[in-house]
């Protein structure tokens, strides 16, 4: 959806955008000038005079050269994906079952991860909006909101979202879309993004990876970002690689009372690293988010007018017919019985917390190394106690 980069900024105005971007300069600026008037003695260093014993040791960070052998492994381009087997998987496999599995678990609230908090409740009288986020231990924010458009069908809204040519006409931020490759038997496409930052940021390019599954008018649609080396990588618009945003569309019954299911739910799960601080990020979206989200209404309301008047279906809205048919309960237990089957599951997931404790009892007994060291034992021993309870 995409939606994370335009809730960071867009309902900040000029004079709001100042006000959030001065104190971070005026701190940037005086962090150089301590810098410059404080550097110590050896930021002087030359590299002529590394080898003259009789100069004074300063250095020229300008005059400074990386190793050869470092720059040629800064390339951004994948030596595997070269081989025909690669090629092939670079086809067929950007979106799977797995990024299917992964989904159904973020719906279903079973995907094991942290508690989601609360933050932000509206509604008009034709929709409404929840939103919640949480914070993994590693990676950025993460956020889910629930949606509900009062008299629309889930494939109305599936085209909808799934319009790149219509979702400029609704989405101020997309400056450019492409798709650069489609799959007419799974509808799995990738297409390429640049989306508009304010003043202070670079734009940024998105290559994206997408699926649809229906499980019966439920429409489980993932899109995440995925690695094209055919795309070469530029400085500018900054390419985004850690991209997550996918949906869960499905009908339920009008906030009317009567008894119809015309309204249409849409749970998004979604996160990204736009390559700015995270608590920035975190700010933006609280900021932004109202403003951002009542540009979709409008931009749906338009896109039901548009087809009601006899508008056809545009390339990519038609790969949104193609998806792959799939029974949710019948795929997650035919999946759960082929791993007990085939023993996928880590042995080590299930070793009894009293051996792992027995066994540093033991070392610690065996190695006289003092307190400190019986007490890294220990410590090591519980971790993976409760990371074999937890698994």
């Amino acid at each position: 959806m995409g939606l994370l980069s335009s809730l960071v900024f867009p309902a900040l105005g000029f004079s709001d955008l100042l006000v959030f971007v001065a104190p971070l300069w005026i701190a940037v600026a005086a962090g150089v000038l301590v810098g410059w008037f404080w550097r110590p003695k050896w930021a002087y260093l030359d590299t002529k005079t590394l080898s003259d014993d009789s100069s004074p040791k300063f250095f020229n960070f300008t005059s400074f050269k990386l190793p050869t052998s470092i720059l040629k492994t800064s390339s951004h381009v994948n030596p595997s994906l070269s081989s025909p087997q690669a090629a092939e998987k670079e086809k067929s496999g950007f979106v799977t079952d797995d990024d299917f599995r992964h989904l159904w678990k973020l719906v279903e609230v079973k995907d094991g991860g942290p508690a989601w908090i609360q933050m932000m409740d509206r509604s008009t009288p034709t929709f409404s909006y929840q939103a919640w986020r949480r914070d993994p231990e590693n990676g950025p924010p993460q956020y889910r909101s629930r949606t509900v458009f009062e008299d629309a069908t889930p494939e109305m809204v599936r085209d909808f979202f799934w319009d790149d040519e219509f979702r400029s006409k609704w989405d101020d931020m997309l400056l450019y879309s492409s798709t650069l490759e489609r799959c007419k038997s799974t509808g799995t496409m990738v297409v390429q993004w640049v989306r508009k930052f304010p003043f202070f940021c670079s734009d940024r390019e998105y290559i994206i990876g997408r699926r649809i599954w229906d499980a019966g008018r439920v429409f489980y649609c993932v899109t995440k970002g995925v690695q094209y080396p055919s795309v070469p990588r530029q400085n500018k618009p900054r390419r985004v690689d850690l991209y997550y945003s996918s949906w869960c569309i499905r009908a339920v019954e009008s906030k009317r009372g009567d008894g119809e299911m015309t309204s249409c739910e849409v749970l998004l799960f979604h996160h990204e690293d736009m390559g700015i601080p995270w608590e920035i990020a975190k700010l933006g979206v609280r900021q932004g988010m109202w403003g951002a989200v009542k540009k979709i209404e409008p931009g749906l309301r338009a896109y039901q007018r548009a087809k009601a008047a006899g508008a056809g279906l545009s390339p990519s809205a038609i790969m949104a017919h193609i998806n792959t048919k799939v029974s949710a309960e019948e795929f997650m237990n035919e999946r759960d019985s082929i791993a007990e089957v085939t023993g996928e599951k880590p042995t080590g997931k299930n070793i009894p917390k009293i051996l792992v404790v027995g066994g540093a009892i033991a070392l610690a007994c065996t190695l006289d190394k003092g307190l400190l060291t019986k007490a890294v034992i220990f410590g090591v021993a519980r971790r993976f106690a409760r990371m074999g309870k937890r698994m």
